[in-house]
């Protein structure tokens, strides 16, 4: 689960946790579909229905809802690949759902990628998708242009390689996300916005990762968000940092250390969403 806390930045709070405090607040959510899910909703239309019924229409209009991701880093060639073939027809059902009931301009209905589907990323304006994943995610961004909706994409510089191109980026975060435009705008299928779903740098556990670094890219990020890139400078960059909160039931290492608190609800380093 994200929310947008501000205008351009948002949180993720993910309950890898068995000490976690619970989430409550005014907020705007993207809320997720599980891979595990995928199938169900992708094959029987009325699955869908009932999905959106009760996990979105039995909370409006309290619960703000701007966002449907459906599924998560869903990739066809890597372990998710069972998922690949439901991602496009359970977003079709969902979206068909919500547009039965006048929702389909509030609630965007869309899916989350990573970089790894990404082939070439040198220079981000040469970014394509990898031959691999071409006849997956191309009829997807078709579907975002009819329906308007954007494009969520994790990115993680702390997982990232020096990328740069004909732009002049100061930050690899910068570039790979112009290199998510690049790829989208080379398929010439049409315009598609893009959201970053997920974004952060670990305070611990492994190369790099500490509590200076992790305070040093958050704060610089929470500021990026209120500007465009270089290749889409005309607009802010819609931002969720993950995570809200250190998760102790994720496996041991830097994704158990990506939190802003402490699971005390303490801040491990200070920040400021004003920027």
């Amino acid at each position: 689960m994200c929310w947008l806390t501000d205008a351009q930045i948002g949180m993720c709070y993910d309950t890898l946790g068995d000490n976690l405090p619970p989430a409550s607040s005014n907020i705007e959510l993207i809320l997720g579909v599980p891979n595990i899910d995928l199938q169900s909703l992708a094959t029987f239309p009325n699955n869908a229905i009932t999905w959106v019924q009760n996990n979105v229409l039995d909370f409006l209009p309290s619960v703000k809802i701007k966002y449907i991701a459906i599924g998560n880093e869903v990739n066809p060639s890597k372990e998710s690949s069972k998922f690949a073939k439901y991602v496009l027809p359970a977003i079709q059902n969902i979206y068909k759902a919500i547009r039965a009931k006048g929702l389909q301009d509030r609630i965007k209905v869309t899916t989350a990628i990573d970089m790894s589907m990404l082939g070439n990323t040198y220079p981000p304006s040469q970014g394509s998708f990898r031959d691999d994943v071409k006849s997956y995610i191309k009829p997807i961004i078709g579907y975002l242009v009819y329906a308007n909706a954007p494009l969520l994409a994790n990115v993680y510089p702390y997982y990232g390689c020096g990328i740069r191109g004909k732009y002049k980026y100061k930050n690899l975060f910068d570039a790979m996300l112009d290199s998510v435009h690049a790829v989208i705008d080379n398929t010439e299928i049409g315009y598609v916005d893009v959201v970053v779903s997920e974004s952060g740098w670990p305070s611990d556990g492994g190369s790099d990762a500490s509590y200076y670094n992790a305070k040093t890219f958050l704060n610089n990020l929470i500021r990026r968000a209120k500007t465009g890139s270089p290749r889409r400078p005309s607009k802010p960059t819609e931002i969720y940092i993950f995570a809200m909160f250190d998760e102790n039931q994720k496996v041991s290492g830097i994704e158990n250390h990506f939190g802003l608190f402490s699971a005390n609800k303490k801040k491990k380093y200070p920040f400021n969403f004003s920027g």
